[in-house]
C-alpha cells in the first residue's frame, strides 16, 4: 500500500515519543485491516513506539496483555461506527482493570474522526500546544487565561474580554450571537473552546435563558444558525482542544452528522471530552475547569480528565464505597438496591442523588484524542503550588498556597459540583504500592496509588498553611 503524502511526512518527521512500554494502541482487527485507518495506526505506532494490541468481539479481548504490559497511555483508533456509547462505557471500565485498585490505570484516548484523515491529523501533530486564546460560550475565570473572550449564556448582551497583559473587561454583546460566537472561532483562532447549555448530538443551543441562535452540524459540516434562519460556516483549522462541559451529549458519536465528528473535520479540534448521555450532574464535565483552565499549565489535558476522574472515584469512595463495584445502573444513575451512604459521606453532607451522580458520571464522558499529545494551558495564576520530588526512593509532595485567605477556596462557582477537588499529582513512574509507606502527613489523609498522590483539599474556611507528605517506595 502506497502511504499519503501527510502519512510519509509524519514517519519520516523527528517527533517526540514514549517509551514501547508506556504506550498501548487497542485497535479491532476489521479497523487495522482497513487501509486508511491501517496508516494512522501505523503512524501513531512509530511516532509514540507502541505495541499494537488488536481485539475481534470486545476492546477487553486484549485486558490481559494490556494489564501485563501497564502502559502509561493507550490510545483506541476507532471509526465512528465503532466508537458508540457502550464502547465509550467499555473503555472507561476496562481502563480501571488493569491492576486491583479502583482507579484508572492508564491515561486513554479514542482516536476517531469522519475519516481516517481527520484522524492523521491529530496524529501528525508534532509540537505541544500552550493554550494562550480561549473562547467560551459561558463564563471563565479569566484571571487564569492569557487572553479570550466568552458570551454568556445566562445573560442576554453580556459578555467579557481580556487581551494580554491586561485585566478582564465586559462588553455589550449582540442579543444573538451566533455570528460572534462563529467569528469568534474563524478569526479569533482560539486555542481552546468551551460551551455549556443545552445541546444534543446534532446542535447546541447558545442561550440557556433567552432565545439564541444555534450551532448545527451535518456530514461534518458545522455551521450557526441565527433567530433569522442565517447560517454561518465555521472553518477553523488552527489545531485546538475543546471542553463541552455542561452540553448534554456532545460526546455521543451516533453517526457520520454527530457534532463530535464536525468539530473533528471543519473546527481543528484534536482533543476533546463529551458526555455520552444527557449530563444532569456534571462532576466530569464542569470538573475539567477546576483542574485545567483554574490551574493553568500544571496539567495536560489528558491529566486533567484522569485527575478528574481520580477525584470523582475518590468522592464515591467515600460517600458509599459498594458503588465502585456497581457496573449496572439507570439513566440517572440509579441501582436496583438502593445504595446506602456512608458516615463519611453523611458527614460531608452528601446525599443519594450525589452517589448516582457520582456513579453516573464516573463513565459517561469520552475523551478523544491522542492521550499522550501535551495540551496545557498557559502558565499563570494558581491558588498553590505542588512540588513532587524523589530522592533515594523517599517522595515529597509540598502543597503551597499562594492566595492568602482564598487558597482553598473555590475558583469559580459557574456550572455544577465546582470546587472542592483534591489536589492530584502524577509520579513520573510506577511504584509498587505494596511497598509504599507514608512517614510524614498522614493527618492529610493522602492516597497514594502506584502512579499518583492525592491529598484532599484543605477546607475553604482553614488556615493557608503548607501541606507536605513523604513516603517511601519502590519500583515493581
Amino acid at each position: 500500500m502506497r502511504l499519503s503524502a501527510l502519512t510519509a511526512s509524519l514517519l519520516a518527521a523527528s517527533a517526540s515519543c514514549v517509551a514501547a512500554a508506556d504506550y498501548a494502541i487497542v485497535v479491532s482487527s476489521r479497523t487495522a485491516a482497513d487501509p486508511a485507518w491501517s496508516a494512522v495506526v501505523s503512524a501513531l505506532a512509530e511516532k509514540r513506539k507502541a505495541t499494537v494490541l488488536k481485539w475481534e468481539k470486545s476492546p477487553e479481548d486484549v485486558l490481559p496483555a494490556l494489564a501485563a504490559q501497564h502502559p502509561q497511555f493507550t490510545c483506541f483508533p476507532a471509526t465512528p461506527s465503532e466508537t458508540t456509547k457502550a464502547f465509550v462505557n467499555a473503555i472507561h471500565r476496562m481502563s480501571r482493570k488493569l491492576d486491583s485498585d479502583p482507579w484508572t490505570d492508564t491515561r486513554w484516548g479514542i482516536l476517531t474522526g469522519l475519516t481516517a484523515d481527520d484522524a492523521m491529523k491529530c496524529v501528525a501533530e508534532k509540537d505541544p500546544l500552550t493554550i494562550r486564546r480561549v473562547g467560551s460560550g459561558t463564563e471563565l475565570a479569566m484571571d487564569r487565561i492569557v487572553e479570550g473572550t466568552w458570551y454568556c449564556e445566562l445573560r442576554q448582551g453580556h459578555m467579557v474580554s481580556k487581551k494580554p497583559g491586561g485585566d478582564a473587561s465586559e462588553g455589550k454583546a449582540p442579543d444573538d450571537t451566533t455570528a460572534a460566537l462563529v467569528s469568534l472561532m474563524n478569526e479569533g483562532q482560539p486555542d481552546l473552546w468551551v460551551t455549556s447549555g443545552h445541546a444534543t448530538e446534532r446542535d447546541w443551543m447558545i442561550g440557556f435563558r433567552y432565545q439564541n441562535g444555534f450551532w448545527k452540524s451535518k456530514g461534518g459540516r458545522l455551521f450557526g444558525e441565527d433567530t433569522g434562519g442565517r447560517t454561518f460556516d465555521v472553518q477553523s483549522p488552527n489545531p485546538k482542544v475543546y471542553l463541552p462541559i455542561g452540553n448534554c451529549l456532545m460526546g455521543h458519536i451516533d453517526g457520520p452528522d454527530a457534532m463530535a465528528l464536525a468539530y473533528m473535520h471543519s473546527a481543528g479540534v484534536r482533543q476533546m471530552i463529551g458526555y455520552v448521555e444527557p449530563t444532569w450532574y456534571g462532576y466530569m464535565g464542569w470538573g475539567m475547569l477546576d483542574y485545567f483552565v483554574e490551574q493553568p499549565g500544571r496539567y495536560t489535558l489528558s491529566e486533567a480528565f484522569t485527575a478528574n476522574n481520580i477525584a470523582l472515584v475518590h468522592r464515591l469512595q467515600m460517600a458509599c464505597p459498594e458503588a465502585l463495584a456497581v457496573t449496572t445502573y439507570g439513566s440517572m444513575g440509579q441501582t436496583r438496591t438502593p445504595l446506602k451512604l456512608s458516615a463519611a459521606g453523611k458527614e460531608a453532607g452528601l446525599a443519594a442523588m450525589d452517589v448516582s451522580g457520582l456513579l453516573f458520571d464516573r463513565d459517561m464522558v469520552a475523551f478523544y484524542g491522542d492521550p499522550a499529545w501535551d495540551a496545557r494551558m498557559a502558565e499563570g495564576k494558581c491558588n498553590y503550588s505542588q512540588t513532587l520530588s524523589e530522592s533515594d526512593g523517599t517522595w515529597t509532595l509540598t502543597i503551597t498556597p499562594q492566595a492568602g485567605d482564598d487558597s482553598w477556596k473555590t475558583v469559580n462557582r459557574n456550572g455544577s459540583q465546582r470546587g472542592g477537588r483534591p489536589i492530584v499529582a502524577f509520579l513520573p513512574k510506577r511504584l509498587d504500592p505494596a511497598s509504599i509507606r507514608i512517614t510524614e502527613g498522614k493527618e492529610h489523609q493522602p492516597v497514594i496509588a502506584d502512579d499518583f498522590v492525592l491529598v484532599p483539599l484543605p477546607a475553604a474556611g482553614a488556615a493557608a498553611k503548607p501541606v507536605r507528605v513523604v513516603f517511601t517506595a519502590s519500583r515493581p
